[in-house]
């Protein structure tokens, strides 16, 4: 595990914006803020799945990048990086606030995070899929941070849910699994309504320091 993380503060070091001086700090530390710019894996509060992709499309709804569930907790293709919304005034090593709006954008296929109306494959609630490039993204990626309790800024150890914007749905899981191309692999989806499986952790990853101005 540890030369995993290694290898990502590696890769991160190559790939990071060019005015960011400093070097990530934790892999996986409880209470470290997650800010823009951070690689982070979100863990399925219920089942302990990692949210995950890879290039593979759904047979049906949108026909673009699946998003599923991933029991395992090293592979590579749970990472997202977190990111602000187009034209804020948000940067990256800024802290992450209740009720911010972020982007996730998938490591590897460099997609985002996405949803919208179409049925969600096993449950027929909303899809959630992964769409778009590094130069091509809309509201459709934009998501909204709910931190459960009395925190107000975004930490590793902080109750989440992440509300889609343009539907109002809430990112969700279950234990529905595919199985046939993902097999093994359960649902992510969209729901309308606050329930116990739409809360996410931070879990693995690369944090970058908070560099904003208090």
């Amino acid at each position: 595990m540890a030369v995993s993380f290694f290898g990502l503060a590696i890769f991160l070091l190559l790939t990071l914006d060019s005015d960011y001086g400093s070097t990530p700090v934790s892999a996986a530390s409880e209470g470290v803020q997650i800010s823009y710019g951070s690689t982070i894996k979100l863990m399925h509060e219920r089942t302990k799945f990692r949210l995950h992709s890879h290039d593979v499309p759904y047979g049906s709804g949108s026909g673009q990048q699946s998003v599923t569930g991933f029991p395992n907790v090293d592979d590579a293709n749970s990472y997202w990086i977190v990111r602000p919304v187009q034209d804020s005034s948000s940067k990256q090593g800024d802290s992450i606030k209740t009720g911010s709006l972020i982007r996730l954008q998938h490591m590897k296929t460099r997609k985002w995070l996405h949803s919208h109306l179409h049925a969600s494959p096993i449950s027929g609630n909303m899809e959630v899929s992964c769409f778009g490039s590094d130069s091509e993204s809309d509201t459709g990626d934009h998501w909204s941070v709910e931190i459960e309790g009395n925190g107000k800024t975004w930490r590793q150890d902080q109750r989440v849910r992440l509300r889609h914007v343009d539907t109002g749905g809430y990112l969700h899981s279950h234990n529905k699994k595919y199985q046939r191309i993902a097999g093994g692999q359960q649902e992510v989806c969209g729901v309308g309504e606050k329930k116990p499986d739409n809360v996410w952790l931070a879990a693995e990853g690369v944090y970058l320091p908070v560099t904003e101005t208090k």
